[in-house]
């Protein structure tokens, strides 16, 4: 057959950034963003905002390829920015709200951005992210922009740039870069800013484009859904849902804080129909569901659709929330597939099977999307795949156009994560005889604390920096919020003559891990022991550990409070100035996903 060529007409680089231009085309009118009681935007109103914007971003000198990162929690300009960066033909970074600012400068150190947006709450972590790029050295400082409140303005700045000053001086009618070719990067993620050499996760728009869409398919959202912000955006760009919701002429509701009863307030005032979230919050919203006089039987007027993932939720907490009128879908994904790539697919037959069959079944990681064009569970030795029993071990392994285009700046990442044609997970599952995947462990030891990926080995790194400290090692302990939580088993070295500074308790471990890693990944239980049990290796058998750590309770959290220096702004009573997970509202900062 002849070979023919490709024309403008039948071939057009793939990009989720298109579906805006076509929601202003088709549902111009219809609601696009909600947010607080003032903010409401139509479709047509968000394009021209986004395209202000990147005309904005191009006057302020960015250009193909530089990095914009930004600092929000999930409001307007947060899911703007998912177009408006792009438009300018930049990259867009969503830094994690969670981390210190030791973290959040190594990622703007990593990721060179040249502009950084920052909410208003956060202007204070943001300011010490920024001096400490400046006493480093940094070869490049980027520019500061706040993103004061929309739906009440603090007045809160930091620098002379802000977000909505941009938006209005912005020219929608200004000729914006054309994609040429849809493997050009789209967005930047981290799988973790809290070494000195974060992992930046590179998405090209053809990944990003086709995992948006095949998530649509496999969770089947269907048109004008009402979708609710309890997950983070910066999550893998909201497991693609920032361009999802768009693409199928939908309404975003945008909280700032997803506490119980905003959650409950969401979904009655604006008949929420889908949202994301870690198991973990099911139990907050089943707690707190009193507090919002909504009784736990209570029913939802319409049910909700939830994708969920993480560790898989216990079969008597489906069945509580599903009674309520949530209707759970369980899925599998990491930073590096551009969010979820297996989902639990349901099954019209297993209906009829009892409460506790179908919670089992529905707590497996599931099949790949449809962006994937395999996903398997093998040897590693061998590279080939493992019986189809649901009892041979081996790593998940994933093929196709949604898997990332590699690690930034990392060439032994690189090289390491890709093998044989498939990108390894480090995820230990099976394969059962249906085709559905389930993990059973995590090779890299990685703790799930309220959908944030906690490395044990950063945690025992800290630990060995103690002086008293001879032997350390970490493990998940269950947490009847975050689901798991970090437990240290510690060994303390011993007193020498004329040693008397040597000296170990739990409270000291933990107030020194506290000045030295973000509050979340703190231990919450240091388990004080002679020896740790090791294998003939001389590997510390952390199975072990884990049998132990189910058995004893976390620590209660201690209340903290934030301090104002001069120079800096102090975040309101309740909110989060510091990166620091308030622990007062616990369901605020539980919105994630496992190994997102």
């Amino acid at each position: 057959m002849e070979q023919l060529p490709k024309r403008a007409a039948n071939y057009v680089p793939l990009s989720p950034v298109g579906f805006l231009p076509r929601a202003n085309a088709v549902y111009g009118d219809r609601t696009s963003l909600v947010y607080g009681r003032r903010v409401r935007f139509t479709w047509s109103q968000t394009h021209d905002r986004c395209r202000r914007l990147a005309s904005s971003l191009l006057a302020l000198g960015v250009r193909k390829n530089d990095v914009v990162s930004v600092l929000a929690p999930n409001v307007p300009a947060m899911y703007e920015m998912h177009f408006a960066v792009p438009m300018a033909g930049a990259v867009l970074n969503t830094v994690n709200t969670r981390l210190d600012a030791k973290a959040v400068a190594a990622i703007l150190r990593h990721s060179e951005a040249k502009l950084f947006f920052v909410d208003y709450e956060y202007v204070r972590l943001a300011s010490d992210a920024l001096q400490l790029l400046v006493s480093d050295g940094a070869s490049q400082v980027p520019l500061v922009a706040v993103i004061d409140d929309l739906d009440r303005p603090t007045g809160v700045r930091l620098g002379e740039l802000e977000y909505e000053g941009l938006v209005s001086r912005g020219d929608p009618t200004v000729q914006l870069p054309m994609l040429a070719d849809e493997w050009d990067a789209v967005t930047l993620n981290y799988t973790s800013g809290t070494t000195s050499a974060p992992k930046g996760v590179v998405y090209s728009h053809r990944g990003a484009y086709l995992s948006t869409t095949s998530l649509l398919m496999s969770w089947e959202m269907g048109a004008e859904p009402v979708y609710l912000w309890t997950l983070p955006m910066f999550h893998c760009n909201g497991w693609t849902f920032t361009w999802g919701v768009a693409a199928r002429g939908g309404v975003n509701v945008c909280i700032r804080d997803a506490r119980a009863a905003d959650v409950y307030g969401a979904i009655a005032r604006h008949g929420v129909t889908h949202m994301c979230c870690a198991p973990v919050v099911f139990n907050i919203l089943l707690e707190g569901a009193a507090a919002t006089s909504a009784p736990n039987q209570r029913q939802l007027a319409a049910p909700v659709h939830v994708l969920t993932g993480g560790a898989p939720p216990p079969a008597a907490l489906l069945e509580r929330v599903e009674r309520i009128g949530f209707h759970v879908t369980h899925a599998y994904g990491l930073t590096e597939a551009t969010g979820p790539a297996l989902a639990c697919e349901w099954r019209a037959q297993w209906d009829h099977l009892p409460v506790s069959d179908r919670a089992r079944l529905k707590a497996r990681q599931g099949v790949s999307v449809l962006s994937l064009a395999d996903a398997d569970v093998i040897n590693e030795d061998t590279m080939s795949s493992v019986q189809r029993d649901g009892k041979a071990l081996g790593e998940i392994v994933l093929r196709g156009s949604s898997v990332m285009k590699g690690y930034l700046k990392n060439p032994e990442a690189n090289e390491a994560a890709f093998k044989g044609g498939w990108f390894m997970t480090g995820d230990v599952g099976v394969v059962h005889p249906d085709g559905y995947i389930e993990i059973k462990d995590r090779s890299k030891d990685v703790i799930i604390s309220g959908g944030e990926n906690i490395c044990s080995k950063e945690v025992e790194e800290a630990l060995f920096a103690h002086p008293a400290v001879a032997d350390a090692a970490v493990v998940a302990m269950p947490h009847p919020h975050w689901g798991e939580t970090p437990c240290a088993f510690v060994v303390p070295r011993k007193k020498e003559d004329g040693d008397q500074n040597v000296q170990v308790c739990e409270e000291e471990v933990v107030d020194f891990c506290r000045k030295r890693m973000a509050r979340f990944m703190v231990p919450r239980k240091v388990v004080l022991c002679e020896a740790l049990p090791r294998n003939a290796l001389g590997k510390v058998e952390k199975v072990k550990l884990r049998d132990a750590a189910r058995k004893l309770q976390p620590a209660p959290a201690q209340k903290t409070t934030t301090s104002n220096s001069k120079g800096s702004t102090k975040a309101p009573a309740g909110k989060s100035g510091g990166g620091r997970r308030d622990e007062q509202n616990p369901v605020a900062h539980v919105m994630a996903m496992s190994r997102l």
